[in-house]
């Protein structure tokens, strides 16, 4: 073998081929079929399985995102008014009650609703 025989043996590299938007959607409508693998139709159209499973899992995310985009811009329920009792129909409590057990024990504290604060300072403290 001589020298021209060994480079006109190198293997030159391929171009990156180019598919067209309606190859791509053609080819991806018939590996989403059911019952139909996606070799098959790679090796159909002469392609590479993993692009395309690639293309059919780029459609399917876009799929996904379009329902998802459409779930949202659906109209929220209208307001729906609530019938509310009278306010003299309501037990207004004119005192705070606390009630505490421990084991068998229970104690109850009443103290008046105007000083709240107070109670809530006695608490604070109690509970240390």
């Amino acid at each position: 073998m001589d020298e021209n025989e060994a480079i006109s043996e190198v293997v030159q590299p391929t171009r990156r081929r180019r598919h067209s938007k309606e190859f791509k959607e053609k080819v991806i409508r018939a590996a989403m079929q059911p019952n139909v693998s996606i070799a098959a139709v790679a090796l159909h159209y002469q392609l590479n399985a993993n692009l395309l499973r690639r293309w059919v899992a780029a459609q399917e995310e876009q799929h996904a995102a379009r329902e998802a985009h459409q779930s949202m811009s659906v109209p929220l329920a209208e307001f729906v008014p609530l019938q509310v009792e009278a306010p003299g129909a309501a037990v207004v409590s004119t005192e705070i009650q606390i009630e505490v057990r421990r084991g068998a024990a229970t104690v109850t504290v009443r103290w008046p609703l105007c000083a709240a604060a107070d109670c809530a300072a006695w608490l604070q403290g109690w509970l240390r």
